[in-house]
């Protein structure tokens, strides 16, 4: 069973015969999916059309991809798969750090790209959460609280915006307040998939969900790193 068969996506990439091959190939396997020859094109596009999920390329002519992503996170949480280079770590890490949901290197295959498309949505549509996810209710501890239903998050009483990815790894993480939670598995409940060596995207997450969060009043980070293990939200 597909994942959202009519999800909407915006495919951004100025390599016009890729851009061609992969809207086709997702249309077959029932994606509704609207391209952009370069980055101005894209954030116009994702900004007025506002489509289920972006998949962008960094290089690209005029804003490339990362300028792309950070105009867009001024105004929208909307899911973004960043195309990178194979060796372009950099590129890579600063996708994360301003906001993208997850990176494909390229050459990569199209059942690849389904495959990260379909986690991604999953992680955003309306479909029941299997039996191992949190329930939908709200939780606080201390002066933060999580409505699962409602995907929303309060510090103090003020919303904190999170995009997707950020929202639901916090939402582990509070599953087990004061518990380390083990880095593998928020891979593989956040991003759907097991992290490949040197793979440091729910590291970067953390680090975006950390600033967002501050520290405690005691000034006591809230999310700690737990050596060899992954990261535990810290009590208050």
């Amino acid at each position: 069973m597909r994942e959202r068969p009519m999800a909407d996506i915006l495919l951004v990439d100025d390599d016009r015969e890729l851009c061609q091959l992969l809207s086709d190939y997702l249309q077959r396997e029932g994606f509704i999916v609207r391209t952009a020859g370069d980055g101005l094109d894209g954030l116009h596009a994702a900004t007025k059309t506002r489509p289920d999920l972006v998949i962008c390329d960094i290089m690209m002519p005029g804003i490339d991809g990362l300028e792309l992503l950070r105009q867009l996170r001024q105004e929208s949480s909307v899911p973004v798969l960043m195309l990178t280079a194979k060796r372009g770590e950099a590129d890579r890490i600063a996708g994360l750090e301003l906001g993208a949901d997850d990176y494909l290197p390229k050459p990569f295959s199209a059942r690849e790209l389904v495959a990260r498309i379909r986690a991604i949505l999953r992680r955003t549509s309306d479909a029941p959460r299997d039996s191992h996810d949190p329930s939908d209710d709200t939780t606080t501890i201390g002066d933060l609280t999580i409505d699962r239903a409602r995907r929303r998050v309060t510090l103090s009483g003020n919303d904190v915006e999170l995009t997707a990815t950020e929202f639901d790894l916090l939402g582990w993480l509070l599953e087990y307040p004061g518990e380390a939670v083990d880095r593998r598995l928020l891979f593989q409940r956040v991003l759907g998939r097991d992290p490949s060596p040197e793979d440091r995207a729910v590291d970067m997450m953390v680090s975006r969900v950390r600033r967002k969060l501050g520290r405690h009043a005691d000034g006591r980070l809230r999310i700690q790193s737990i050596r060899s293990v992954g990261y535990s939200y810290v009590l208050p």
